[in-house]
């Protein structure tokens, strides 16, 4: 007979699982939050940082349920000094009474048990976004200890919990910590009674400690992300005050020089959010499309003697979307359901996105003749070209795919949503108000824009392949290629200038070295169509040579080259042409900076010479900015040794000779290479759409205003003359 493990589970005895005697004895079964220690990442995704910070998802979106139900309006997020999380809400407050089933408290109810909670139809929650009824108890098996309390009728309740398990924690006088004396209940649990609550007072207190034994020892909170989601979540509900609170004083983060708060709350909701979330100029002014429409779904349901029944109930989804366009190109699109964003879509976007197609459809086929549009079909990326909308939608029990819920399943929800966005956005359309009417051309004559710069890339493209083998294999003639056909070991130098390009051909190994020289400042392509990006010489060079396409089409495994670097000159100018080729890079070809495969040289800007005395030769320092040069001149004075006056400055790369661009730039053993990130490249992009256009766009008024003004802080050694 097979014998029990003391933990409930069958022990495998004698061979093992894996030889010929395979039988039921092998099989064990996980029981309540056994299988969620056992198995975390099936709750929360991983162990590190991402998986902690979903623990801490759970217990927030717990509280803003609570003001969702109209119950409550403020959240405190606190992060403590000894490890602690903690969330306080002024809701109703966790039930305290005892639950006739099961026997236990409510409170004991919801951090002991999986699918236990008030969100599966009770009438608690009209629209909720802890919906599984683990969220709870998986952060309570997942810590090394939780503490709760409960304001309710007059009263504080307190329970604790040891890695999911009740009882009572010895602590002395002082902080509390996991570490403290524990005593486990052994034949019945107790919800204690603390203290007195406020008259009228009302809310729950949630303090963990993620336990070590989980979590990766690297796992750390990102304090950005969690600002994001409590600025998102303040969007998403008007009016609730969402309070994060560092009290940690670790280094890096924002509570390192004392205890530091912030406060989010917005009373404009959604069409705030798409506002903030747009990163362009508007075209349009911000549409809030608002409607609801009922479906009818068959769900199990429990009865009166605790068996699951199916039955038909009658569901309400109510849709919010705020959207506008604006003159860029990017597009986004966040999607909500009751307030939990869903990254991953699902059939609320999926309607979304059936239905704009429809709508625009069919209002450009009405203005075809004044749009020019002609037999062209408009296509669903045509439309979101500048477009930043927020979708959201409240209904009881949505189905998810997944713990994590970033997907929604419910499908009748794309119906839903698609109908309402028709009738809406098609009122909007043709609409006679002065300002609608405005926009709504302004929108159809981009749509159709972004359509033809699609067609007359494709048609681009088509030519391409049309041509035969021998031309379509043909580079630019002024690319010096490399001789290797490795592609990891290959590299492509994108050099500024002949002059540089004349020192570059000899300082190189041609073996696995590629040469392409630039003219100038490329295209500023943050602000250009794809037709204008095809048709700029030097941005359709770095594309051919690269070989891998552009945009959507770019595959990363046809990419010529290993490495690509940009080798610019250590100045403003040099500055400026590795911006706008990392733009370039991150609009046209980001699989190449996700892969950490884009580098940028750092060549020098100083030359030092160190006598080296009777019989020594001299030596050669290179420093690379104007702070790095002064200290290292003083270094070496200290020492007794002499620099020779002056300092040679590189004005450019063309300056070097190639022995010394080799040694400082291009030799891998000597070289520095700067690997280029997504977020740097994200930051470039953000300059090209800002800062160039005020520093060299159409409107100079401003630029002569800073020149005036900034004329008498001008140090006339910087300048190079």
């Amino acid at each position: 007979m097979a014998t029990r493990s003391t933990t409930g589970r069958t022990a495998a005895s004698g061979s093992g699982a894996g030889g010929g005697d395979y039988t039921a004895r092998h099989l064990q079964v996980l029981e309540g939050l056994e299988a969620v220690r056992k198995r975390p990442g099936m709750y929360i995704g991983s162990t590190d940082q991402r998986g902690l910070m979903h623990c801490l998802w759970e217990i927030i979106d717990n509280a803003v349920d609570e003001a969702l139900a109209g119950v409550g309006d403020r959240i405190e997020i606190i992060l403590g000094g000894d490890g602690s999380i903690e969330v306080r809400d002024n809701g109703r407050g966790i039930p305290v009474d005892t639950e006739p089933r099961s026997g236990l408290s409510g409170v004991e109810l919801v951090f002991t048990k999986l699918h236990a909670g008030g969100k599966f139809g009770g009438g608690s929650y009209a629209a909720s976004g802890g919906l599984h009824g683990v969220g709870a108890s998986v952060v309570n098996a997942l810590s090394s200890r939780l503490d709760v309390e409960v304001d309710r009728g007059g009263k504080t309740y307190a329970m604790s919990f040891r890695r999911g398990e009740p009882g009572v924690f010895a602590d002395p006088p002082g902080p509390h910590s996991p570490e403290a004396p524990f005593t486990a209940y052994e034949t019945g649990s107790e919800l204690r009674v603390v203290g007195k609550a406020p008259r009228g007072a009302t809310g729950s207190r949630i303090r963990f400690w993620p336990d070590l034994q989980i979590f990766l020892k690297e796992a750390r909170l990102d304090d950005d992300l969690l600002a994001a989601r409590a600025r998102q979540t303040s969007f998403l509900v008007p009016g609730l005050a969402l309070v994060v609170r560092d009290e940690r004083g670790a280094p890096d983060t924002p509570g390192a020089q004392g205890t530091h708060e912030q406060v989010f709350q917005h009373l404009g909701g959604i069409s705030e959010f798409a506002e903030f979330l747009a990163p362009d100029p508007p075209l349009t002014a911000v549409w809030r499309l608002q409607g609801t429409g009922n479906f009818t779904e068959t769900v199990p349901v429990l009865d009166e003697r605790g068996h699951m029944s199916p039955t038909e109930v009658e569901r309400e989804c109510s849709v919010d979307i705020a959207m506008r366009w604006g003159t860029g190109y990017d597009s986004r699109v966040s999607s909500f359901v009751n307030i939990i964003a869903t990254p991953k879509g699902g059939t609320h976007v999926a309607g979304f996105e059936q239905s704009l197609l429809k709508v625009f459809r069919r209002q450009l086929e009405l203005n075809a003749r004044r749009l020019k549009v002609g037999t062209d079909k408009v296509e669903k990326d045509d439309i979101l070209a500048g477009l930043t909308a927020v979708v959201t939608v409240r209904l009881a029990e949505p189905q998810f795919e997944g713990q994590t819920k970033e997907v929604l399943g419910t499908a009748a929800v794309r119906a839903v949503v698609a109908k309402v966005l028709e009738q809406e956005l098609n009122a909007r359309l043709t609409s006679t108000k002065r300002d609608d009417k405005a926009h709504a051309a302004l929108l159809l004559e981009k749509v159709v824009s972004e359509m033809k710069a699609r067609i007359s890339a494709r048609q681009h493209k088509e030519t391409q392949r049309r041509k035969t083998a021998l031309e379509s294999s043909t580079l630019p003639a002024k690319l010096a290629d490399c001789r290797t056909h490795d592609v990891l070991r290959s590299e492509l130098f994108i050099v500024e200038g002949d002059s540089a390009l004349g020192t570059a051909k000899l300082a190189r190994s041609s073996d696995y070295q590629a040469l392409l020289p630039i003219r100038g400042k490329i295209l500023n392509v943050q602000k250009a169509s794809v037709a204008d990006v095809l048709k700029n010489t030097e941005c359709a060079a770095i594309i051919q040579v690269i070989g891998a396409g552009s945009g959507r089409s770019f595959d990363l495994e046809a990419a010529r080259y290993g490495k690509v670097i940009i080798m610019s000159d250590a100045d403003v100018d040099g500055a400026h042409i590795r911006t706008l080729l990392l733009t370039l890079f991150f609009k046209y070809m980001r699989p190449l900076v996700a892969a950490g495969r884009v580098y940028a040289a750092m060549p020098p800007l100083h030359r030092l010479e160190v006598i080296g005395g009777p019989g020594r030769k001299n030596e050669y320092v290179y420093t690379y900015n104007e702070a790095q040069m002064r200290s290292t001149r003083a270094a070496l004075e200290r020492k007794g040794r002499k620099v020779k006056e002056p300092p040679q400055r590189y004005k450019g790369l063309g300056e070097m000779d190639a022995d010394q661009l080799a040694d400082t730039t291009m030799d891998p053993r000597f070289r520095t290479l700067r690997r280029v990130t997504l977020g740097e490249a994200e930051e470039a992009a953000r300059i090209a759409e800002g800062v160039f256009d005020l520093l060299m766009g159409n409107d100079v008024a401003p630029r002569k205003d800073f020149i005036v003004e900034s004329a008498k802080t001008l140090d006339r050694e910087r300048i190079d003359a």
